[in-house]
Order: structure tokens, then sequence, then C-alpha cells
């Protein structure tokens, strides 16, 4: 794997210092259509729970999102967008409040985004990499915070070789990001398995996570319990765990720099594990 240096990227109290060891994103779903079958609703406290569990296991983001993404979810309407800060908003205040990591919002609208800043969220996780919504970039940009550029396939013309689609997707996406103002450290890209691909496409996607080395940015993959695994292994969604992992590792062996998944406590040994064999990281913490 070809070194690939960039900047530390900060958010809130933590510096990302990409290279040196693989970061986890703890999911925290709110939707109570979750396609893995977590969500928690309008429940803080359980809310809360999820969340300081996934921080004693690990966990270095957590990530909070209140619509769920599962194929065939049509996106919430404008008139909608109330149900979803209503669901978000109180939980990222306390978490905020009463957590020692940062916490992330998963939304792709502007205004969801822009009252979970300033409820505490500390970086955007945009599955429509700002193209549905471009204002989300700017409300990265004037918050200072981190955004995570999704390439999403959704509602776009088939194709055959998946990569140069989703380079080409993503260089869109970080174009709107720079003209909205956000610093080149703070843009970090995610391939977007699931989201318009096929199976087998988002198995290619993880074998040539390199492809996305000349975007200079760093990577974002989620593949956490999703269909690809259960398809696959022709297994339901609570027993996708051992899927999960040989993803996670391939692709820190491939170069990702964050993973998003929801069994953080066995994610999270497999990224030492993997890290220390990879990045050598074997006896520096």
């Amino acid at each position: 794997m070809a070194e690939r240096l960039f900047a530390p990227t900060q958010c809130g109290n933590l510096e990302l210092r990409w290279g040196e060891r693989t970061y986890v994103m703890g999911i925290c779903n709110l939707s109570p259509d979750s396609f893995s079958g977590d969500g928690l609703g309008s429940n803080v406290e359980a809310a809360l729970a999820q969340a300081r569990r996934h921080v004693a296991e690990g966990a270095d983001i957590i990530d909070v999102g209140g619509e769920s993404s599962k194929p065939g979810t049509n996106p919430l309407s404008a008139d909608d967008v109330a149900k979803e800060l209503a669901l978000v908003i109180p939980v990222i205040e306390r978490l905020a409040r009463e957590l020692p990591v940062p916490i992330s919002v998963d939304t792709y609208k502007s205004e969801v985004a822009r009252q979970a800043v300033a409820a505490g969220a500390l970086m955007i996780n945009d599955i429509w990499g700002a193209q549905l919504d471009p204002q989300n970039a700017a409300v990265a940009a004037r918050a200072g915070v981190p955004i995570i550029l999704m390439s999403n396939q959704r509602n776009m013309p088939v194709v055959g070789d998946i990569m140069p689609a989703i380079i080409s997707y993503l260089e869109k996406s970080i174009s709107i990001t720079r003209k909205a103002g956000v610093p080149e450290g703070n843009i970090i890209i995610d391939p977007g398995i699931g989201f318009g691909k096929t199976v087998a496409q988002n198995l290619d996607i993880i074998w040539r996570l390199g492809e996305l080395t000349p975007l200079g940015k760093p990577v974002l993959l989620g593949t956490s319990r999703k269909s690809s695994i259960g398809t696959v292994l022709d297994l339901p969604v609570d027993q996708r765990v051992e899927g999960t992992a040989a993803t996670v590792a391939i692709a820190i062996a491939k170069g990702v720099d964050i993973v998003r998944v929801h069994d953080v406590e066995q994610m999270v040994r497999v990224c030492r594990m993997s890290d220390a064999i990879i990045r050598g990281r074997y006896g520096h913490g």
C-alpha cells in the first residue's frame, strides 16, 4: 500500500492523524425503520446508553442519524424535516454534553445540519455528497467542521465499471465543497457501499479502494451489516459480524482511514489487529 500523507484534521478534541491508525465511527440510528433493526426512535436515554457503550468499546466518533437510508426508502420531504430534527437534536445535545468523543450528524439536509452543529455536532456525514443540498457544504464551512462526502448512485444510469462513476461523483462533491469554503483538510470521502451499486460492484469497490488515492482525501467506508454481506453469506442482518470484519480488514489493507460500524467492540479489535500488521502499530497503542 502506497503511503498517503494528509495533514491532520481537527474534530472537536479529536485530532485525526491520518495514516497512523484506523478510526472507528459508531452508529447511533434513531430512525425506527433502520435496515439493521437498531433504530432507537425518540428514546434519548437509550441513545445515550448505546453511545456510551460504543465509547467504552473504543469508538472515536458517534454518528447520529434520524432518517433511514435503506434501499427503497424515499428521502424525507421538506415537510418531514421537522420529524428528523425532533429525533436527532435532543440526542445530539445530550451526547455532546456527556460524551468525551465528537458527535457526527448523518444528514444531507442543510437545515438539519445547521441545527445539529448548533446543538454540538462536530462533523457532518452527507450520503449525497453535498449534491442534493449544496448548502450542507456551506454549513460545514461556516461551522469549521469536517464533512464526509459519499458517492450515491441511486437514481443514476447503470454502469458496468463502477469506480470511474464513483470518482467522477466525488470530484463533483469535492468541487462543491471547496467552492463553499470548506478547508481541504476538512473534506473526507466515502465511495458509498450500497446506494445504487450491485453486490459485485460493492465487492469490487473494496478491492479497488486504492483508486481513490488521486483524489487526495482520507477515506471512510461503511460496510457494516449491509445487504451485500448478507447476499454473499446468505445470512440475516444480525449474523453479519464476521462478514463485516472481513470487509473492514481488507479495506484497511487498501488504505481506508475510518470505518463506520454497528458492532464497535468487534470492529475495534479488527482495526487494532489490522493496524498492527499494515501500519506497524504494534507496541504504539
